[in-house]
């Protein structure tokens, strides 16, 4: 069905999404956008949406009132959302996925992000669609059935992929990169992920960040080219171990120095080099260029 056969309404969302977005000319994502109905994907009404700190319920049950710029609330008790519009379709944007790749897609949730890249890969993609929490992820394997390119997972994203995949799209946040991203990245392969530091409050964790961004790996013949999109907030991942002593204060550091936006390079499994935005042992964010 091309855009010009979808619902006006879809048509509508799908061009505002866009524009927000920064996105100025991206046929497949505005007709992918316009493809999926985000009602199928969210539960029927009564519908909630996310006001800054709170959730606020719909005044209409007629599903056009969802295709609009906001959070609509999935697991309300959790702060789990169908995520922001504009930001996922700048961020698709961004990984520039093409059909055919492999996409895995960590932290689906109900699906509605993996149904409109599965639009993306076409019928000769894939989609490895990874979600942890057992009765999200039931979900989201009922409204993606009609998707044979999508494969659902219940399962901890940050395992995933288990082979060479072309573009890895996490929707959690994390204080690094999992092996299993970068490793598992194929040459040219592209992943975006929320890099930050969990947000405490009374000395104990929200669930949410307090410093992120949105930061982008690509993977060349020479190493890996990195770069922060936009400061973002996103849930945080699920299931980890505590990180090592002095790493959520020194990530923390970094991004206090406002200089994310200088970053240009990954190191990967080898050692530190010279002047770093943030740095481990056996990872970094540089400066310098591949």
């Amino acid at each position: 069905m091309a855009f010009e056969d979808e619902p006006v309404h879809r048509q509508i969302y799908a061009k505002q999404i866009l524009a927000k977005a920064g996105v100025a000319r991206s046929d497949r994502l505005l007709a992918a956008f316009a493809k999926v109905p985000r009602e199928e994907f969210i539960g029927p009404p009564p519908w909630v949406y996310k006001d800054f700190h709170n959730y606020r319920e719909m005044a209409s049950a007629d599903p056009v009132v969802l295709y609009q710029d906001m959070l609509i609330g999935i697991d309300t008790a959790r702060g789990v959302n169908n995520g922001m519009p504009s930001l996922h379709a700048a961020a698709l944007h961004a990984l520039g996925i093409r059909e055919g790749e492999t996409v895995a897609h960590l932290g689906a949730g109900t699906g509605y992000y993996s149904a409109i890249i599965a639009e993306l890969v076409g019928p000769s993609g894939r989609v490895i669609a990874v979600e942890y929490d057992e009765a999200l992820a039931e979900k989201a394997r009922e409204n993606l059935g009609r998707y044979a390119n999508v494969q659902l997972i219940q399962g901890d994203g940050t395992e995933w992929p288990e082979e060479d995949a072309d573009v890895v799209y996490a929707n959690f946040a994390l204080d690094h990169p999992p092996e299993a991203w970068i490793d598992n990245l194929a040459i040219y392969g592209r992943a975006l992920f929320p890099l930050g530091v969990p947000a405490i409050e009374n000395g104990r964790p929200t669930g949410f960040t307090r410093w992120a961004g949105f930061l982008m790996i690509d993977r060349r013949p020479s190493g890996f080219g990195a770069k922060f999109l936009q400061p973002v907030s996103f849930v945080w991942v699920e299931g980890q171990e505590p990180p090592p002593e002095g790493r959520h204060q020194r990530l923390a550091d970094a991004f206090r120095s406002r200089r994310g936006f200088q970053v240009r390079s990954f190191r990967w499994q080898t050692p530190p080099g010279r002047e770093e935005w943030y740095g481990e042992e056996d990872w970094g964010l540089s400066f310098e260029e591949v």
